[in-house]
């Protein structure tokens, strides 16, 4: 196959993320707010009153954000690269496609034939999750990417004993964690799969003269994770006092459960939920899983426990930690089975060639030559595959399996009926930003100085995102927040931006010094402006004016 064949996978779906992301951003302002956050964070690292590194945050784990800097350094010329997150858009693109590309990758270490190659990456790459959450700007695209890397390095690792190979898969998990913390799962789960293989590579027998070797390769693919996991806790403890901001701080995932009373339902309900949410995610792997499994025993295919080790201990995670109430049910939290399904159905074929390595180990193993599986078998599989596309698509569009993703069906609907409350609630889930856009483009004409509006950004990182003046706004990564909240008068402060103090409120800083501000001002700032808000699961705003 030919060398280009990698660069035209990846120039094809970035073209083609990006183009839907486009859309969604500036054609019907769909902007999902975690995406949105972390541009507000990129932003603020380089343009807020109080540039620095660590406002980067230590709530969400930094790499999707740190990406962003490279546009957002920009935005002072051209505001829409934050306002419209085409940053954050362009970061999710380039993942996206990167992992479309190590999804290809491994067909062809496989050795597929072409036909099939193109058409299962083809599938991959269209399913209506993937283009999704590679055109939104979330952490997803980033975390596939890097996971599908390990994946396909530990997979040729299993062959070649290469250890360019196990390497290479622990910096790609290392950096699976900097997108999403669940990548410590594939962390553990992928030492202990190297130590094993590494010390059953000569039997039983020689299982001590072994064990040294065994603890050398679980340190070689889990020391890179480990080292960033320590590095990122250690640092956000230094700077803020928490080693695991997203577990301790009030701004993290256990307050904001706690603010929005609750995860989910009872045992029943989120067994069920997570059972859904991975067959409409996985629908073969139903029927390909088991037959791939026996079929790698009946080959004694050791490459094929990679892809379900690593992909399932994270879809064990989610699935564990919504039905035990630490997390929420998203529909988006098991997109892992979507590169597992795929991955599983390049398994059912036989192995084929010799894939060249850098340095052989000493233990590669040859590829035994295998008949190729049957027409009718292969095309069966790669079907499949294709149908899968729909099932997704389906699901996608059901309120109570994809509440962030079902307002997709509505796109097109700019006048919903009345009674229709899952229509008019999809298109408030739409345009869910509009009135934070609107509120900072008033701020904007207001022509005032640098430091003169206040606001925590629980709720206010959309205004200031979306502003063409982010300099203008006190926010909590700036060193002197604490300071100028408890006297903002003399500070320069001109203006108090507040939401209403309940639910994820309680967390916003401001309301914690003046519990009674968003009612009366707590009685010592004038009301300037109220500003109802149009947007799903979005507050009311209101500007109030510091005296003087």
């Amino acid at each position: 196959m030919s060398v280009r064949a990698p660069w035209v996978v990846f120039g094809s779906a970035v073209v083609g993320y990006l183009a839907v992301g486009l859309t969604l951003s500036l054609r019907f302002g769909y902007l999902l707010g975690d995406a949105l956050s972390r541009t507000s964070a990129a932003q603020a690292v380089l343009l807020s009153r109080d540039p620095h590194v660590s406002a980067i945050g230590f709530i969400f784990t930094p790499l999707t954000a740190l990406a962003q800097l490279p546009m957002v350094a920009f935005a002072s010329w051209w505001p829409s690269i934050t306002r419209w997150n085409v940053s954050g858009i362009t970061v999710s693109v380039v993942f996206m496609a990167g992992a479309v590309v190590m999804i290809h990758g491994i067909c062809r270490d496989r050795g597929l034939p072409g036909r099939y190659s193109v058409l299962i990456t083809a599938v991959f790459a269209i399913n209506p999750m993937i283009v999704f959450y590679g055109a939104n700007g979330m952490s997803e695209a980033g975390f596939l990417f890097f996971l599908c890397w390990a994946v396909r390095r530990l997979i040729r690792w299993v062959d070649s004993d290469d250890v360019h190979d196990l390497v290479l898969a622990g910096i790609a998990l290392g950096l699976a964690f900097l997108c999403r913390y669940e990548g410590v799962v594939p962390i553990a789960l992928a030492a202990v799969l190297v130590a094993v293989v590494t010390g059953l590579r000569r039997g039983r027998k020689h299982w001590k003269s072994m064990r040294r070797r065994a603890v050398l390769d679980a340190v070689l693919i889990a020391g890179p994770g480990t080292a960033m996991f320590l590095v990122w806790i250690g640092t956000s403890w230094l700077i803020t006092g928490e080693a695991l901001a997203q577990l301790s701080s009030s701004y993290g995932n256990a307050a904001i459960l706690t603010q929005s009373g609750g995860a989910g339902g009872d045992l029943q309900s989120t067994v069920l939920f997570s059972l859904g949410a991975f067959v409409a995610l996985g629908p073969t792997l139903l029927v390909t899983l088991p037959l791939a499994v026996v079929l790698a025993l009946r080959r004694r295919d050791l490459q094929f426990v990679v892809a379900p080790l690593l992909f399932g201990g994270v879809l064990a995670f989610q699935a564990a930690s919504y039905i035990v109430g630490s997390t929420f049910g998203f529909l988006r939290f098991f997109i892992c089975a979507v590169p597992l399904a795929a991955i599983v159905v390049v398994h059912l074929f036989p192995a084929a060639g010799d894939r060249p390595t850098r340095r052989a180990g000493a233990f590669r193993r040859r590829r035994l030559v295998l008949p190729p599986l049957r027409p009718t078998m292969a095309l069966a599989a790669v079907s499949l595959c294709v149908l899968a596309v729909p099932v997704t698509g389906w699901a996608m569009l059901q309120p109570s399996l994809s509440s962030q993703q079902y307002a997709l069906g509505y796109l097109l609907d700019e006048d919903p009926s009345a009674d229709d409350v899952d229509a008019s609630t999809a298109r408030r889930i739409i345009d869910s930003f509009s009135t934070e856009r609107e509120l900072a483009a008033y701020l904007d004409s207001q022509d005032l100085p640098d430091g003169s509006i206040l606001v925590d950004t629980v709720y206010g990182f959309a205004v200031v995102a979306a502003s063409a003046h982010p300099t203008r706004f006190v926010i909590p990564s700036d060193l002197d927040f604490t300071e100028i909240l408890n006297d903002p008068g003399p500070a320069g402060v001109r203006y108090l931006l507040t939401v209403p103090n309940e639910g994820r409120g309680v967390s916003d800083a401001i309301n914690r010094r003046y519990p009674t501000i968003y009612d009366n001002g707590a009685e010592l700032y004038p009301l300037a402006l109220e500003v109802p808000n149009t947007g799903a699961d979005q507050p009311d705003w209101r500007l109030y004016r510091v005296p003087g």
